[in-house]
C-alpha cells in the first residue's frame, strides 16, 4: 500500500485558546469544507471532542455520494488532536492537527497521511485526480481560515510543501 503525505502550515493572529476552539468544534468543518463536496454532518451536534469521540459525514466525490466516519484517536487541548478514517473512501486516513503558539498568533499545522484502495489502479487515480482534489480541498481550507482569522500585521507561515 503506497501512503501519501499532504502537509499544511499557518499563521492564525489569534490567542491559542480562539484557534484551537474553533478546531475542536466539529460543527466548523462544514465552514472549512469546499461547497463542492456536498459536505454534511449527519452526527448529531455538538460533539463532545475527545479521545475515541465518533463523527459522520456525507461527501460528493465526482458526484458520488459516500458516508465517511472518523474517530478522534488523539485528543490534547490546546496542542493537537489526530483524527482517523473509520469507515470511508481511503485505504488509510490520518489527520494531524497541531498547534504552536508563534508571537502574536498560533502555527496550525496539518499533517495527513492517506492511501488509497486497488493497489495500481489507485495509485492511477491519485497521480490522475486524487492529490488534485485534496490539494484543492486544503486550498480552500487555507482561504477560508485566513478569511476568519483575519491578519493585521505580522507574517504568516505560507504552504509548506
Amino acid at each position: 500500500m503506497k501512503v501519501y503525505r499532504l502537509e499544511r502550515e499557518q499563521w492564525l493572529p489569534a490567542p491559542m485558546e480562539r484557534v484551537f476552539a474553533f478546531f475542536a468544534d466539529a460543527a466548523n468543518l462544514e465552514t472549512l469544507t469546499p461547497p463542492w463536496l456536498g459536505f454534511e454532518i449527519l452526527s448529531a451536534l455538538p460533539i463532545a471532542m475527545r479521545a475515541d469521540a465518533r463523527i459522520e459525514y456525507r461527501i460528493a466525490l465526482a458526484g458520488i455520494p459516500l458516508r465517511w466516519r472518523t474517530r478522534i484517536v488523539s485528543w490534547q487541548p490546546g496542542v493537537r488532536f489526530v483524527d482517523e478514517q473509520d469507515r470511508g473512501p481511503y485505504a488509510l486516513w490520518e489527520h494531524t492537527h497541531e498547534f504552536e503558539r508563534c508571537g502574536d498568533g498560533v502555527l496550525m499545522r496539518d499533517v495527513v497521511r492517506y492511501a488509497l484502495p486497488f493497489g495500481v489502479l489507485g495509485r492511477i487515480a491519485h497521480a490522475v485526480a486524487v492529490h488534485g482534489v485534496l490539494a484543492a480541498i486544503f486550498d480552500f481550507r487555507f482561504a477560508r481560515i485566513r478569511e476568519l482569522f483575519p491578519r493585521s500585521c505580522g507574517t504568516e507561515a505560507e504552504w509548506a510543501g
